[in-house]
């Protein structure tokens, strides 16, 4: 009777909706959290800290060599090699960051790399500004900046503590689920309509374009968390790869990347730059979100407050880069990289 007793003591902290937990095993589960939760929020500013830096490198060397009769010439510069390899860099670490922590923890961290570039940009500004004049320029860059810290440092705070490992098993699970079948009808029928307005009906709206890059991008998000935790486990020796789910998981994702990437594209030819920043980013984050708390239960288990203080930083956040965004008002200088393969064809034409 002493055993059984004792073996239902530790069973207990395994089911999320019981009350009471050993103070041993929620002690050391708490730690484990809070490692892997760090782990994971660390690469993913570092990561995104890298891309920024490498987008502002490749867009430093384009313009300097805008003015080339050579329309490759970006290609034999060392700038422009050190920011793909430095952007290479960056995307792993975001990338290995959803192997560690929450999909909700690391999707709304993209907002480092909107502050980084707003930061990069006042510095290496070339204006000659007096110091009154600069400060009234540049005060919601400044505003939009502090924001998006707070809001960052709000969600690294309180965001939802999910650890369940990447095995195929429960990925498969996970995407069998009823509430999951029925984000993904809600996801299509959407998408569907959206697109017939876009294509069909010439509905060019921001909202539109991005809705559909948002739609597609959560399923990316879901697909690359399977993706690289997997791998990790994999790395770890727990072998992932025998799975069929990770080949599914890893063509989806490649093939929402690619749409996502050609929307985006179609966006950039019709709308501002920082624009599509702020909408886009408020749009990604929110529908991402959403289908990872769906596909992968983030928030189950978790107290209305910290939820509520989660939710508080995403609007922070939010609120932070529409500001840092609406002080751009020239979308010149960051054509060059979003249109970066296309641009020497239309100015050797």
């Amino acid at each position: 009777m002493d055993g059984a007793h004792s073996a239902g003591l530790q069973l207990q902290p395994l089911s999320p909706t019981s009350g009471a937990t050993s103070p041993s095993l929620s002690s050391g589960e708490g730690s484990f959290s809070y490692k892997e939760n760090l782990i994971g929020a660390l690469l993913a500013i570092f990561g995104h800290l890298v891309v920024s830096i490498a987008l502002n490198l490749q867009k430093y060397c384009h313009i300097r060599l805008a003015g080339s009769k050579d329309p490759r010439a970006y290609f034999k510069t060392k700038t422009w090699w050190l920011g793909l390899l430095l952007l290479l860099l960056g995307e792993l670490g975001v990338f290995a960051s959803y192997a560690f922590a929450p999909l909700s923890l690391i999707v709304p961290l993209s907002a480092v790399s909107v502050i980084a570039s707003a930061i990069i940009g006042i510095i290496f500004i070339k204006e000659k500004w007096k110091p009154k004049d600069f400060v009234r320029r540049y005060v919601l860059s400044f505003v939009g900046c502090g924001l998006a810290i707070v809001g960052t440092y709000l969600l690294v705070t309180f965001a939802p503590n999910s650890h369940e490992k990447m095995t195929g098993e429960n990925i498969a699970r996970h995407l069998v689920s009823w509430p999951f079948l029925l984000y993904m009808l809600v996801a299509i029928v959407l998408f569907c309509l959206l697109l017939y307005f876009y294509k069909e009906k010439n509905a060019n709206s921001i909202v539109v374009i991005l809705l559909l890059v948002a739609l597609l991008g959560s399923m990316t998000v879901v697909t690359v968390k399977a993706v690289a935790g997997m791998l990790v486990l994999s790395i770890q020796g727990n072998l992932q790869l025998d799975y069929p789910i990770f080949y599914v998981m890893f063509v989806c994702m490649v093939a929402t990347a690619i749409y996502q990437a050609t929307f985006l594209s179609q966006a950039s030819q019709i709308y501002d730059s920082s624009l599509i920043a702020s909408v886009g980013y408020i749009l990604s984050t929110t529908v991402a979100i959403t289908a990872g708390s769906i596909f992968y239960l983030d928030f189950l288990g978790e107290e209305a407050l910290h939820i509520c203080m989660f939710a508080l930083g995403c609007l922070i956040a939010f609120l932070g880069v529409f500001l840092i965004t609406r002080n751009r008002k020239k979308a010149i200088p960051f054509e060059p990289y979003i249109s970066m393969d296309a641009m020497p064809d239309e100015g050797a034409g």
